[in-house]
């Protein structure tokens, strides 16, 4: 993922198929010393608790869910051999990454100050060398960051995305994205509605918004709302 303001490319990323099987990425184990002490901090961060699955033979399971992600982090015993807090730069993407320091640092938790990267990579070197203090200029999207630590040194990272490269997509909506998603639509279906035939404008929708969610443009959701009103998808 680029995290400067400037990309090697910004080109959508082909090789979607008709014939493609989706593979949701939705978990993640992290390792760490005390299960205890780490279900404590995670339900101190807010952090909703799916799990706490104890066994006969010692295996024990525990998964949190980040508010507004799609995706889970596990820890417990007897499920992975690396050593504890060796997780680093684990990404929690954010509107506002001020916002979201100041929400942790009022509930005790140790977190940075907001830095962006002053050398590539700054943002995942421990002893914080290369980077600078506040956000990014203009708060240049994938660009200012803030970090913390659990219990055992695992490492999370977040990470202010405004707006996303094209062809990578839209996940995890929360309002204000799914609001501007919307205005975004009703924009494009405005043009269509004219010369379309009689329709349901949420069939148009949904397309729409399913396409850029699969990380297509504005004008190739347009085409799919479209495709999927006259049934010629």
């Amino acid at each position: 993922m680029a995290t400067l303001r400037t990309f090697p490319s910004s080109e959508p990323i082909s090789g979607a198929s008709p014939e493609r099987v989706e593979m949701k990425f939705e978990v993640v184990v992290i390792p760490v010393a005390d299960v205890d002490r780490s279900k404590e901090f995670y339900t101190k961060l807010g952090w909703r608790l799916d799990a706490d699955f104890p066994f006969d033979n010692g295996f024990r399971v525990v998964q949190f869910t980040p508010p507004g992600s799609g995706c889970s982090v596990q820890f417990g015993t007897k499920m992975t051999s690396a050593a504890a807090g060796s997780a680093q730069g684990l990404y929690l993407i954010v509107s506002d990454v001020e916002a979201a320091r100041k929400k942790l640092a009022a509930q005790g938790i140790d977190v940075s100050e907001v830095f962006h990267a002053g050398t590539p990579g700054a943002q995942f070197r421990i002893d914080g060398s290369g980077r600078l203090s506040g956000p990014a200029p203009e708060h240049a999207t994938y660009s200012s960051f803030a970090t913390f630590r659990d219990p055992d040194g695992n490492g999370w990272l977040f990470q202010e995305v405004t707006t996303r490269l094209p062809g990578r997509g839209l996940s995890n909506l929360d309002v204000a994205t799914l609001t501007k998603l919307l205005q975004e639509a009703e924009q494009h279906h405005g043009e269509y509605e004219p010369t379309a035939p009689k329709h349901h404008w949420s069939g148009w929708y949904a397309a729409y918004i399913v396409a850029r969610q699969e990380g297509k443009t504005p004008e190739e959701a347009a085409k799919d709302g479209k495709l999927q009103i006259e049934g010629t998808r």
